[in-house]
């Protein structure tokens, strides 16, 4: 049998030094990725701060590193003491024996993975470090030979440091499997040898590695889960306590009352009478849906780079930065309720509960109208529902007819830009402007659309990819928090697609159109039809 020469015992990787440069930050200063990166690996000078990478958060200090993928969207911020690292990017070049050469992902790559890197001895690392450096800024030929050789040599210190971090690495992967196993299956009796059993990983191990991920021990994670669970069922059901706290896993009604008040503050009773009328409430990320249901909320969110959300006309309502942690501050507020999404890990917004009853709303995603019902039931507004939905529609027709007549089959392509890359929104019912733009309006999305982005939100665009979105209509959004990336529509790839030289590229605002809600979406209309009809 011949065998296949993509089989690891006959792949050769080649790992090729693209650049390098020392970068200084100030005091919390935020830094994004730059535009196109390859893969990159940071490693820390001086001082202290964070790494942002798939919406978790990396402490990074002198000494440490950490590997991203190609196209990955992060962020680094620099701690009290500012922050200095390097920043190399570089390639992966995979060879078979029948000579045939491939790109190698990250991932599939052996002991370089995605994540968090030692990078011990750092003196030694320090010095090749500087010489890589020395050797890219000579302007002979042989030191560029030179500067390849020694970022192979750190290559294989980091790696051999890292061999030995390769298993416990992967007992963090079997722990997060069994946090998915817990998450689905919280209202049954689960114990700690059941979880350590799903890891396989023997229990004392278990605990101290699961508690390092969460911050918590494992049946802690599990009653705040069932917690979370009463907390919506308290909001969006008449069910009795007891029949509550059997479904979410407590064996009697006094257990569990106990259990609630200890994480919530309030008694299962007290927490649902939240849902009478004037209730003074804190919703970041939906506002969208408390307007639409004639809510007002005693503060509405806001961040440094994205602003607040000015499509919702919140003039009257005061803002609160939930980058802070400023908790004080939220309390002069006096909210009585605060509601979240699941983006509240992100921002750390479960420590609000210390300032008034906490409730995870059910968030499903593009499916607004069930968040809308569900938010309707904690206030006793399911009657407006309907209504809302009604005119939603109604007006999303109208608009078809009318772009059905003035478009045609013109494609049509959705782009949010940013100093980290350029991301195409898909055309199925996924992520923020699918459903609006291809379903409910019956714009054509462009064949790479469908191609790219098929059972996915969203994807990170390569240069050749982008090269190739000959779409007749193009709507763009800046994302500011990772830098706007407006260096892009100087250069001549941007200036060369038919959009931008037919002048058919239009700009749109970030909140409104990176947003769920009916009044997102009735934005969205809006927008459309002013540029296209």
């Amino acid at each position: 049998m011949q065998q296949d020469p993509n089989i690891t015992n006959n792949k050769k990787l080649f790992y090729s030094l693209i650049s390098i440069e020392e970068v200084t930050q100030p005091l919390t200063e935020n830094r994004p990725a730059p535009l196109f990166q390859d893969y990159t690996l940071i490693i820390v000078s001086e001082g202290q701060g964070w790494v942002e990478a798939d919406e978790r958060r990396f402490p990074v200090e002198k000494g440490a590193g950490f590997l991203f993928d190609a196209g990955a969207i992060h962020r680094i911020q620099a701690g009290e003491k500012g922050l200095c690292f390097y920043r190399i990017a570089f390639e992966i070049i995979g060879r078979g024996n029948s000579g045939h050469s491939w790109k190698e992902r990250l991932s599939m790559s052996g002991i370089l993975r995605p994540g968090p890197v030692s990078c011990r001895p750092y003196s030694q690392c320090a010095l090749l470090l500087e010489a890589i450096c020395h050797s890219r800024r000579s302007p002979e030929e042989i030191e560029g030979f030179a500067g390849h050789i020694r970022f192979q040599e750190l290559l294989l210190l980091i790696m051999r440091a890292n061999a030995a971090a390769l298993k416990t690495r992967d007992e963090h992967e079997a722990v997060q499997r069994s946090i998915r196993y817990m998450q689905e299956h919280f209202s049954e009796p689960v114990t700690v040898d059941q979880l350590a059993e799903v890891a396989g990983v023997g229990r004392a191990r278990y605990t101290r590695i699961f508690k390092e991920m969460t911050g918590r021990i494992p049946l802690e994670y599990l009653n705040g889960l069932r917690i979370e669970r009463a907390q919506q069922q308290l909001l969006l059901t008449d069910d009795r306590l007891h029949d509550i706290a059997l479904t979410v896993g407590y064996s009697n009604e006094y257990y569990f009352n106990r259990r609630f008040k200890g994480s919530v503050g309030v008694t299962p009773g007290q927490y649902r009478s939240l849902h009478q009328e004037g209730l003074r409430v804190f919703a970041p990320f939906l506002e969208d849906y408390l307007l639409a249901l004639g809510i007002v909320p005693v503060a509405q969110f806001s961040h440094p780079q994205w602003g607040k959300q000015e499509y919702l006309s919140l003039e009257q309502v005061p803002t609160f930065d939930i980058s802070t942690g400023d908790w004080d501050g939220l309390s002069r507020f006096m909210p009585e309720l605060i509601m979240l999404d699941d983006g509240f890990q992100r921002w750390h917004l479960e420590e609000c509960r210390r300032i008034a009853p906490l409730l995870r709303l059910p968030f499903h995603q593009e499916d607004w109208r069930a968040t809308l019902h569900s938010a309707a039931a904690i206030f006793g507004r399911t009657e407006r529902v309907r209504e809302i939905i009604r005119n939603y529609e109604h007006r999303a027709k109208r608009a078809k007819q009318q772009l059905s007549r003035i478009v045609k089959d013109r494609s049509v392509a959705f782009l949010r830009l940013s100093s980290c890359g350029i991301t195409l929104y898909g055309c199925e019912e996924l992520g923020y402007t699918g459903g609006v733009l291809h379903h409910d309006l019956g714009l054509q999305p462009h064949p790479l659309v469908r191609e790219l982005t098929r059972g996915q939100k969203r994807v990170n665009l390569t240069a050749e990819e982008l090269s190739h979105l000959n779409a007749d209509h193009l709507f763009i959004t800046f994302d500011r928090q990772e830098g706007e990336g407006r260096e892009l529509l100087d250069t001549s790839l941007w200036k060369r697609l038919p959009a931008v030289r037919s002048g058919c590229v239009y700009e749109v605002d970030f909140m409104a159109w990176m947003n769920y809600g009916v009044l997102s979406h009735q934005r969205k209309i809006e927008d459309v039809l002013r540029v296209l009809a």
